[in-house]
């Protein structure tokens, strides 16, 4: 096991058993403490084992949405906004429910962020002045 495996073992464990893959829970807590790329990080072993499957894309926009929140708290504005943009592009392929996680608000959460990023043509970073951003999984 190597040091990163084990520091996203510890991530996860809390989240053994409910119901949901534990990486997945482990991403969405690392995330809402924006604790950003320990939430990529967690969430890779996920898509690692199934990138080429169904949800391989799923995994890799939700990625590629906290790496985005990574550039941000690094104060790069540019390749922030670039993997917002992919991020998009591989989570709208999916239902607005996937996972229990509502898709059509994440989407939502990509364009605000993109727009907030536009509007000052990249010349003031949005983070965290306009919020802390927050994902929520939703059980019908």
């Amino acid at each position: 096991m190597s040091k990163k495996s084990g520091k996203i073992a510890e991530r996860i464990a809390a989240f053994q058993g409910d119901g949901l893959d534990a990486h997945y829970l482990g991403f969405f807590d690392c995330f809402n403490r924006q604790l950003f790329y320990e939430a990529h990080d967690v969430l890779e072993e996920l898509w690692l084992a199934d990138r080429r499957g169904p949800d391989g894309d799923f995994f890799k926009g939700l990625i590629q949405l906290a790496g985005a929140f990574v550039h941000l708290q690094k104060n790069r504005l540019r390749p922030a906004a670039a993997l917002f943009k992919l991020a998009r592009a591989n989570l709208v392929k999916y239902p607005s429910r996937h996972w229990q996680l509502n898709v059509a608000v994440v989407l939502q959460l990509i364009e605000t962020w993109l727009d907030w990023l536009e509007a000052d043509e990249f010349g003031k970073n949005p983070f965290p002045s306009r919020g802390l951003p927050e994902l929520a999984l939703s059980v019908r």
